[in-house]
């Protein structure tokens, strides 16, 4: 008997998106299943911090605000939720729920999903979470439970869980779960399916994407899907931005996680229907035999300055402010331990204004000691207010120095994570790891196409033929780079390499970088080790997210065939 498709929706990307979000789901059509992602790297430092004031917190307090507004909504239409909202302390929230659902009269039943926390394990840690995987929440679903709220899972897990209690999936279904893992990786960010973030957003009407509805997924019993939304909601769904999404914080063709490995180079998109695009063909392996754990901790204290330089000889001035701090830092008590300069040559020459004829000089300092960033950077600083270059003048004093955190990876045999549900009476069902394992490879580079043959070209910005979204993994960034026909695939496969890539972004260029190439979403994604220093949360460079690394790579110029322009 064939099981009807399942209708999945998303209603937030992180923790502060839309408030609205999930109202604007509910009301906006059918659904059976709303998930929300509230968690990232940052996220569980942000969490974790919480929870130090408060040992009850630890989760995200928006949920609640919102489910107030909604439960009655979701309650009255059938539809259950699933979010990974409890961060820290998923018990905390699924209680917290069951309090306001007594409060506002209506009868829900709640269920929460336990076991990533590992922070007793790694002492020096303030956070350390296991990535779940999504068999948890199918236990709580299969239950009755109205509602499931869950700790670190895959944001994937949030859609393979209700899929696997819908279509009663085994855990050697394979390639349907990979179906509903890359279903839920183009959900998990919500609207960046739905044209947010797009970089050919200038292709549509601007009223269009002004207000872009939320992504919602028809998920088939066969692991096929439909990316679509609510019809008469903005913002637009087409291969582009499916695209675009399933290239974000990827890497390659082998996308793992604790349920299923997925085979990225193995996915088809087809555009059914205006605002609806097939994902299709999507193939399976079993899983790792570790799961991912984050690691954040507190590294340190930083604080910075920035110096405006205004008008003639900048580098001069610059040399001149940096030898007086530098003296300065050297000469004090205690010297921070990282001192980094970066001079952005913001101003243009005959400027019009005073703003744009200026440069702007950043000074970052770290310790593990907040008086080293401190006083005595606010010292030095502020002491050159009457003895420096020309036009001397900063954004902001500099404060008293703000902890920054680090994130970083490490990963333990499935084995040892007691993944549990707790069922919304009680019991307590412990969740078996994968029975069947693959210890993760690289997957072989496939043949590339002949390459485009000679002919006129134009220097332009890659951007012009080009779409490309990036993003953060600890301390590495990504780089999905796609094209809209074959015969552009022809001349970027060839002619984008990794070497070329580093001769376009010269941040990269000591460093390593990883291309993988993904054929049949005419798409490369590119892997640049180290980038973020130790992930977002220590601010290590001006983009600490790499959000637009991919937009600063669009606007590089190449030699690009006349025929493609």
């Amino acid at each position: 008997m064939t099981v009807a498709p399942l209708r999945i929706g998303n209603a937030s990307g992180f923790y502060g998106d839309r408030f609205d979000a999930m109202r604007e789901m509910l009301t906006g059509g059918p659904l059976d299943v709303l998930t929300g992602d509230y968690l990232a790297e940052l996220t569980m430092l942000i969490l974790g911090r919480d929870r130090l004031k408060n040992p009850a917190g630890g989760y995200a307090r928006t949920f609640l605000g919102q489910l107030e507004e909604c439960l009655g909504l979701a309650h009255e239409r059938g539809v259950r939720i699933v979010a990974n909202a409890g961060g820290l302390n998923p018990a905390g929230l699924a209680d917290a729920v069951r309090q306001l659902a007594d409060r506002l009269g209506i009868p829900v039943r709640v269920a929460h999903v336990e076991g990533d926390d590992l922070t007793a394990g790694h002492p020096r840690s303030l956070a350390a979470h296991a990535y779940l995987g999504g068999a948890g929440i199918a236990a709580c679903l299969r239950e009755g439970a109205d509602i499931v709220v869950t700790g670190r899972v895959t944001d994937a897990a949030l859609v393979t869980g209700p899929a696997v209690a819908h279509f009663g999936w085994a855990p050697d279904a394979y390639d349907r779960l990979a179906g509903a893992v890359v279903a839920g990786h183009v959900l998990e960010c919500g609207t960046q399916a739905t044209g947010g973030n797009y970089a050919f957003f200038t292709d549509h009407d601007p009223a269009r994407l002004r207000h872009p509805g939320f992504p919602l997924a028809e998920l088939h019993e066969d692991g096929t899907s439909v990316i679509t939304k609510h019809d008469g909601t903005g913002g637009l769904v087409d291969i582009g931005t499916v695209t675009a999404q399933l290239l974000y914080e990827t890497s390659g063709a082998r996308y793992a996680g604790p349920d299923v490995t997925a085979r990225l180079d193995s996915v088809r998109l087809t555009q059914e229907a205006p605002d609806r695009v097939r994902i299709s063909g999507v193939r399976g392996e079993a899983p790792p035999p570790t799961l991912k754990v984050g690691l954040n901790r507190l590294g340190g204290y930083r604080n910075e300055v920035v110096f405006v330089l205004t008008g003639l000889d900048v580098e001069a001035k610059a040399a001149l402010v940096r030898d007086q701090m530098e003296a300065a830092l050297d000469a004090a008590k205690s010297r921070p331990t990282e001192v980094r300069w970066d001079l952005a040559r913001t101003d243009h020459p005959d400027a019009p204004t005073e703003e744009t004829a200026s440069a702007l000089l950043r000074l970052v300092v770290r310790d593990p000691e907040q008086d080293a960033v401190g006083r005595t950077l606010s010292g030095a600083a502020i002491e050159l207010a009457l003895a420096s270059y020309p036009g001397f003048h900063v954004i902001a004093p500099p404060g008293k120095g703000s902890p920054y955190g680090v994130f970083e990876d490490v990963y333990v045999p499935q084995g040892s994570v007691e993944h549990v549900a707790v069922l919304h009476d009680g019991r307590r069902v412990p969740v078996a790891p994968a029975l069947d394992t693959l210890v993760l490879e690289p997957a072989p580079e496939p043949a590339l196409p002949e390459p485009l043959p000679p002919g006129p070209t134009r220097r332009a910005p890659l951007g012009v033929v080009a779409g490309a979204r990036s993003g953060d993994k600890g301390g590495n960034a990504n780089v999905g780079v796609w094209v809209r026909s074959d015969d552009a695939w022809r001349w970027l496969v060839h002619r984008l390499t990794a070497d070329r890539f580093q001769n376009l972004i010269t941040e990269s260029c000591h460093l390593k970088v990883v291309r993988h190439t993904l054929p049949n979403l005419r798409a490369l994604n590119f892997v640049v080790e180290g980038i973020l220093g130790e992930g977002v949360a220590s601010q290590h460079r001006f983009d600490p997210q790499a959000k637009a690394l991919g937009e600063w790579l669009r606007s590089r110029h190449l030699d690009i065939p006349e025929a493609l322009l």
